[in-house]
């Protein structure tokens, strides 16, 4: 029987993609639709993706940078070795959805949308996931140098061994962050952490920051 202080795992939906149709589009335009597509090496640097549809999709190895990605909507689809130094997608939504190996710099996902989303592998240098609305987001074996999940609302989310530079919780809402088995240097918001799920290892680690924001002093 699990234990009462076990955290929810996140709820993952497998994908199911197969018969897809081979895209050999040149134009990728704002507000567009995709639907049972697979994408091999798409280049979608400097594209305006603006509200575009990705459902039931695959994409191999897109280049995505300095592509305006604001409102683009990801639901059933894989998205393998993707890169892009700056990735510009605030208020995207990610549903269903699997990314596996990714090589971003800075991505800009801030007020965005996660339901149901796999992260594996990959190295991340800042991802920016402010003011996001998250259920059950499993990251993991991921290298990622800043995680700001300042002002999000968090239900049901995993970091399975990943190595995490700074992690930032202000003023989120948090419920069954599962941290164990990651690793993070610096950790702002710990008046936050209501609703994380850390083992004893971590907890000796957080133990002087504990201390200074309940003003005890360690002697």
């Amino acid at each position: 029987m699990a234990s009462k202080n076990t955290p929810q795992a996140p709820r993952l939906t497998s994908l199911d993609l197969h018969d897809l149709v081979e895209n050999e589009d040149a134009f990728f335009g704002p507000g567009e639709s995709y639907d049972g597509e697979r994408f091999d090496r798409p280049g979608f640097d400097e594209a305006n993706l603006t509200s575009t549809d990705f459902i039931d999709c695959e994409l191999n190895g897109p280049t995505m940078n300095n592509t305006e990605m604001r409102g683009v909507r990801f639901r059933g689809t894989a998205l393998n070795d993707s890169f892009a130094p700056v990735m510009k997608g605030p208020r995207t939504s990610w549903r269903d959805t699997n990314v596996t190996s990714p090589r971003w710099g800075l991505a800009e996902l801030y007020d965005s949308s996660w339901q149901s989303v796999r992260i594996d592998g990959g190295k991340i240098d800042f991802l920016n996931l402010r003011a996001s609305k998250i259920v059950d987001l499993q990251i993991s074996d991921a290298i990622i140098g800043e995680l700001d999940l300042g002002g999000a609302t968090v239900n049901r989310m995993s970091l399975k061994n990943c190595r995490i530079g700074t992690l930032d919780l202000q003023q989120a809402t948090l419920k069954d962050l599962d941290l164990r088995s990651t690793e993070f240097r610096t950790l702002h918001g710990i008046g936050s952490m209501a609703g994380v799920v850390i083992d004893d290892y971590q907890l000796g680690l957080l133990a002087p920051l504990f201390a200074a924001h309940l003003g005890i002093t360690l002697a």
